[in-house]
């Protein structure tokens, strides 16, 4: 076929025996997962179940239930930081590791504390992003069959949640982001090992071309955002895991490494288990986000328009509120994040209308 349109290759496979080929000018045309989609638009589907349809035996939830109930823990584990970042800042065992107050903190360096919330509200931002994530790739995507929406979910965990063991390397050990891992992995692998569903999502109809074309540029932003996450938490990651500061970190403290490490041999490595955990955290994001972005792409699919607007909210705009309220406002420091907003924003606001499409244009259940 030399014509991207799913509706007339899957109108070809009804026929006994028909076998469908694209050439390589269609399939850049169609963009990423064309097979998939022509697969679904060719597969007799089912409504998809409601939430009151789970019934109460935890024996007998779907993965897609276990899936949803990760990405709520994730948010409010996420909202939870915040607000311990946003009042005490330290809880005791935080205090009792460093054996210091938050008034000695500040006697050390009148910029620590500030730093120290810099980097948890960034922390709680993303880990409500991922939430956001997995909430809607269970609800939109697993739930209604789309074995791809599992994999996207299964890999993103597979990365975030072995991130736990960079106390390994930082050499602290915090209770409650252990907890929260250790309530949330059981509900993960729940998620992932179940029999996915059989297909129940729906399609929209294919709509104008030029409505098209916009929305296969938005994606095309929307995963080299993702891409450029990735590779962000994996140097933020690698940072934390080595150096711990970078060069903006250390003029905005006005101080340096050693300086720390004399006041309390304890408080770099405090440190750098929020930034690692940090990177971890962007970067199971970031493969949510590049392979919902890829794979999920469907007119009509509201739910993936939602999911990486709220994620994109949740992530971007604590930090940069977090930011400006410290006053650390270094332009380099803040390029990705302004950078990142841009390439969202017009990534989203270009797949709108195809992602969005009336719903009296789909068909009804």
């Amino acid at each position: 076929m030399s014509d991207p349109s799913v509706t007339a290759a899957a109108t070809a496979l009804k026929k006994p025996g028909a076998v469908v080929l694209a050439r390589p000018g269609a399939l850049v045309e169609a963009g990423p997962g064309w097979f998939a989609r022509v697969t679904e638009a060719a597969t007799p589907t089912a409504p998809a179940p409601a939430l009151r349809d789970v019934g109460r035996d935890p024996r007998r939830w779907p993965g897609w239930w276990w899936a949803l109930l990760v990405g709520l823990g994730m948010t409010g584990a996420g909202l939870g930081a915040a607000a311990i970042t946003l009042g005490p800042v330290l809880l005791r065992y935080d205090r009792d590791y460093l054996g210091m107050s938050l008034h000695e903190l500040r006697a050390a360096n009148h910029h620590l504390v500030h730093f120290l919330q810099h980097d948890r509200i960034t922390m709680a931002g993303t880990m409500v992003a991922i939430g956001a994530l997995y909430t809607g790739l269970a609800v939109g995507g697993i739930r209604r069959g789309r074995s791809w929406a599992r994999e996207a979910y299964l890999l993103s965990g597979a990365i975030g949640f072995p991130t736990l063991f960079y106390f390994l390397a930082t050499g602290f050990v915090e209770p409650l982001h252990t907890a929260t891992a250790i309530v949330l992995f059981p509900m993960f692998v729940a998620a992932v090992r179940r029999t996915p569903h059989p297909p129940r999502w729906r399609l929209a109809p294919e709509g104008p071309e030029p409505e098209r074309r916009r929305a296969l540029v938005g994606q095309l932003l929307l995963i080299v955002t993702g891409a450029g996450l990735l590779v962000g938490g994996a140097v933020i990651s690698l940072a934390g895991l080595t150096s711990v500061f970078v060069p903006a970190d250390l003029a905005f403290l006005s101080t340096g490494p050693q300086t720390l490490e004399a006041v309390n041999p304890r408080l770099v490595p405090f440190v750098a288990h929020d930034r690692a955990g940090f990177g971890g955290a962007l970067m199971a994001a970031a493969v949510a986000i590049i392979l919902l972005s890829a794979w999920g792409w469907r007119r009509g699919d509201a739910w993936v328009f939602w999911t990486l607007a709220v994620a994109a909210a949740a992530g971007f705009l604590p930090t940069v509120v977090v930011h400006g309220a410290i006053h650390c406002t270094d332009f380099i420091h803040l390029a990705p994040v302004h950078f990142g907003i841009a390439m969202t924003g017009t990534g989203l606001m270009l797949a709108h209308p195809y992602l969005c499409a009336q719903a009296s244009t789909r068909p009804k259940d």
